[in-house]
């Protein structure tokens, strides 16, 4: 139970001139020879995914992370180019980008058309192990009423196509063109879950599950609950911190369940109201406490997020990375730096720049 695996997505570079780069899988091939199966390529050539194995712990997930960070940088750069953790690039046009010569991706781009074309971003996907469906069914259910708070934490894309887009996250922005996307309606059941898989199969909607790209779903392949609804963080150590919060959120929805204590629900038309507020705005914003029916600062709800897991956060150890959220907190997001950045040097290659540089710093 409550094991623990992070995917994250790298731009790749061309550090002479900081656009995004077609880097034709070399750096996946060469990650690959020195940690097997940690990266793939994606829809478009200028991105690298990796992913950790199977983690214990956060302990054990924070080691692989940071080494694949690391790995990635060193194979980037011994190909001549760079890597960089943002969700979008400031200004690199999708026009430009190469598509992955892969099956499944030709088989999306002649769905999906320029919606699938335009899809130049970079996220942060966790995984935490729930081998019960059931009970990964009611977790997600319930979890869906935080996930804009832990999005809010994660909002690292202001830029889009050389414009400051108003946005904390423009990432989701894009990414909502998408079919099957954002926060899922309410599952009475796996059972109710799987019959509606069995439903878009029957019809030609999807060919399997994996075409489901919800902001959370009970992954259909593995004994896991996988949360998609955030950027890639900038810093290695935000994307732990995020982690760490979000096993313990589960791990805290099971203690209650275990009790026969629920969590409420909200219906979805609420929850999109938080996650539009949550990109916009980031932690800077205000989220609508339902249960008060006001708003509340978004710091002041993630503040009583740390609490509401404090049992959780006892029971895994994790004490260290909650600080770590309060840092954030306290010093902003990735979006949050990128925009002091450019305030301070009016050039979006200023900013490639610094998110180069933090996506290897301390590791």
């Amino acid at each position: 139970m409550f094991s623990i695996g992070i995917e994250e997505e790298y731009q790749v570079i061309d550090p002479k001139n900081r656009e995004l780069v077609s880097h034709e899988q070399q750096i996946v091939a060469g990650v690959n020879s020195i940690l097997p199966d940690q990266a793939k390529a994606e829809m478009h050539e200028a991105v690298v995914e990796v992913g950790t194995k199977v983690c214990q712990n956060i302990q054990e997930a924070e080691r692989d992370i940071k080494n694949l960070r690391k790995v990635v940088s060193d194979v980037a750069r011994s190909k001549g180019y760079v890597i960089g953790a943002s969700g979008t690039h400031p200004f690199s046009l999708w026009q430009t980008q190469l598509i992955t010569e892969n099956p499944r991706y030709h088989e999306i781009v002649n769905e999906l058309q320029d919606t699938a074309r335009s899809n130049l971003i970079f996220g942060l996907h966790v995984h935490v192990g729930v081998p019960d469906k059931d009970m990964a069914v009611h977790i997600a259910n319930s979890v869906r009423y935080f996930l804009p708070h832990i999005y809010a934490l994660s909002t690292n894309s202001p830029f889009w196509e050389g414009r400051n887009t108003g946005f904390k996250s423009y990432r989701s922005k894009v990414f909502d063109k998408f079919p099957r996307t954002g926060i899922p309606d309410y599952f009475e059941s796996y059972a109710e879950y799987e019959n509606y898989v069995k439903m878009l199969v029957k019809t030609n909607c999807i060919d399997n599950a994996k075409k489901i790209w919800w902001d959370i779903r009970v992954h259909p392949f593995y004994d896991t609950i996988e949360f998609r609804i955030c950027d890639v963080p900038m810093k290695a150590d935000e994307t732990v911190a995020i982690a760490a919060l979000i096993q313990a959120l589960v791990v805290k929805l099971h203690q209650l369940r275990q009790n026969n204590l629920n969590f409420m629900i909200y219906k979805r038309a609420l929850l999109n109201e938080n996650k539009w507020r949550a990109s916009r705005y980031g932690i800077d914003g205000k989220l609508i406490d339902f249960g008060k029916e006001a708003e509340v600062n978004t710091r002041g709800l993630i503040h009583e997020l740390l609490e509401f897991v404090s049992t959780a956060v006892d029971e895994m150890g994790t004490h260290s990375y909650m600080d770590c959220i309060r840092t954030m907190l306290e010093q902003g997001t990735g979006a949050d730096r990128q925009l002091r950045t450019y305030a301070q040097s009016h050039d979006l290659k200023a900013v490639v720049d610094y998110y180069v540089e933090q996506t290897v710093a301390g590791l």
